[in-house]
């Protein structure tokens, strides 16, 4: 019994030295700097988004599950969420390398 219990703490080092923590990413995260979308809850068939800079935006909207349901290309601050059922989404702006991630909601 205590040749099981010498085995146990010599093993002990090795089962532990295999559980380090592993940065992936490490750079600081760049959020768009005064960004504001509205309304929320969207009732229309537009959504508006602004930001400082309000350059050209990557649009990217995901439903519940993770999937893509609309990507667009915007230039103006106006989105157009016609093709959306109502429910919960989250909406992806990129704009100039930088992101921004918002929950949406379509009544």
């Amino acid at each position: 019994m205590k040749k099981l219990y010498f085995v146990l703490i010599m093993a002990l080092p090795i089962f532990t030295y295999g559980q380090e923590l592993v940065s992936v990413n490490t750079e600081p995260l760049q959020e768009l700097t005064g960004f504001k979308m509205y309304p929320n809850p969207a009732y229309g068939e537009e959504v508006y988004i602004t930001t400082e800079s309000n350059g050209t935006k990557q649009i990217k909207v995901y439903d519940v599950f993770g999937e893509v349901v609309l990507t667009d290309r915007i230039s103006t601050n106006t989105l157009d969420i016609s093709r959306l059922v109502p429910g919960v989404y989250v909406l992806q702006v990129t704009e100039q390398k930088k992101t921004m991630t918002r929950k949406l909601v379509v009544k």
